[in-house]
């Protein structure tokens, strides 16, 4: 019956399909307003380099801007060694928690901050604190989500499930988009450069304390309620995922340099590529890249789809391997500056993105084992993202603007995909029917 517990032969509780619901809607709630915090940024990278920049040409304001962009990735290896086995050893709840305070309250004091014309040097050393702070916060969000999520689900839908971190994910971008988009229709440039730009940083405060209030309101997952009645708690969780998990981990830092470089692409750098590359005016820049997020978030619950029925390899090698075909004429679609042919290029470049960032949200859960998933799957994810993904934004840019060629951006993205590519066709185990309560 609907909102009763079910017990399996092992003697695993399972959760109602209306706790299901609840968490499901509890994790994406959350999960879309630390990403809206996180992304936010992004959407006004250039009007922040300027402001906390200024000595600098346009472009290289944008570049500086980025470059502090990369920073908060550098430090999501350390949000991984924090918050990873706080996952494993407290609970994958309180990880979540965490991260969603130090995200809110990092990203609140973001719009509070002096620029350099009232602080001088002060103003961009507290920025990169701030997104040193925001980095931290991001290394337990993806994969604290997904592990909370996937654990969660029915054995037969962990796919599915998954992509609601992806979706919501997109869903925040899009929504910061469009915030981002209001704000340059209804305000002049002066007003946009002069206070404009703070308020979706101030948003991050009610939004936050919201998520905050719904994850403190969750359970905790029936995997580490196992583990914990048990007792199979590990007492050094990181150290034990690096010494006897390590080829997981190394698999994970693949296909997340992968995953993580295409959404950034998609979902920050496309809005300024298509502003300081192409030409374009950023509502007609927001209003593009919007609609190709919204169509990389209806191909999400897809792609989880699909990956319940064939497997996650599969999926996660041709999501891979279309980066490599791909990504060149996607960029040259949006670099014919036509609004049917840049949206085309986008759909091309998030139907790849979805294959591999769904399928990287169940792989973090199902390559490791119970007792050291939170850790292990956090330090792959993250090290992936700071020494690969995080820089793509201020690589793309420093491309386009030494070869004065919109499609030399894509070259990065090919690449980083090709080295990849024979890593998973060799050590990209299949695991959609793993046992995820063992270990």
């Amino acid at each position: 019956m609907q909102g009763t517990s079910t017990t399996t032969l092992t003697g695993t509780t399972e959760p109602s399909a209306a706790t299901r619901r609840k968490t499901a809607l509890a994790v994406g709630i959350g999960n879309f307003m630390e990403w809206f915090d996180f992304a936010v940024y992004g959407f006004f990278a250039s009007i922040i380099g300027k402001l906390f920049f200024p000595e600098s040409t346009p472009i290289l304001s944008l570049l500086s801007a980025f470059a502090v962009f990369a920073v908060g990735f550098i430090m999501r290896p350390l949000g991984a060694f924090i918050l990873g086995p706080i996952g494993d050893k407290h609970g994958r709840k309180a990880a979540l928690v965490w991260s969603v305070l130090l995200m809110g309250g990092a990203t609140t004091v973001m719009g509070l901050l002096p620029t350099y014309a009232v602080a001088g040097l002060l103003a961009p050393i507290l920025l990169v604190l701030l997104r040193c702070v925001q980095g931290i916060a991001a290394g337990g969000e993806w994969s604290g989500s997904a592990a909370y999520l996937v654990e969660s689900a029915p054995n037969n839908k962990r796919g599915l499930y998954a992509s609601l971190i992806s979706g919501t994910a997109a869903l925040a971008f899009i929504v910061g988009s469009f915030v981002a988009l209001g704000l340059s229709s209804a305000l002049s440039p002066e007003d946009l450069s002069g206070w404009g730009w703070r308020l979706p940083f101030l948003l991050a405060a009610p939004m936050s304390l919201a998520g905050l209030y719904i994850r403190m309101k969750l359970g905790d997952t029936p995997v580490f309620e196992s583990m914990k009645s048990e007792d199979r708690l590990a007492g050094s969780p990181l150290a034990k995922a690096g010494t006897k998990g390590l080829k997981p981990i190394l698999i994970t830092f693949a296909f997340s340099s992968v995953s993580g470089l295409g959404i950034y692409y998609l979902a920050t750098y496309m809005n300024n590529h298509l502003t300081t590359s192409l030409g374009l005016d950023r509502a007609s820049a927001l209003t593009l890249s919007g609609a190709g997020l919204f169509i990389y978030l209806l191909m999400c619950p897809l792609a989880g789809i699909l990956s319940d029925r064939f497997g996650r390899r599969s999926l996660n090698i041709l999501g891979t391997v279309g980066f490599v075909v791909l990504s060149i004429p996607s960029f040259l679609l949006m670099g014919t500056g036509n609004g049917v042919a840049i949206v085309a290029g986008l759909i091309l470049f998030g139907a790849c993105q979805a294959l591999c960032s769904v399928t990287n949200v169940v792989l973090l859960v199902e390559l490791f084992p119970a007792s050291t998933r939170s850790s292990g799957s956090a330090l792959g994810y993250n090290l992936g993202l700071a020494i690969v993904a995080g820089p793509g934004p201020l690589i793309a840019a420093a491309l386009a603007s030494s070869t004065g060629t919109s499609t030399s951006a894509a070259w990065y993205m090919a690449v980083v995909a090709l080295v990849a590519v024979p890593i998973l066709l060799k050590w990209l185990p299949e695991t959609f029917k793993k046992d995820i309560h063992a270990g």
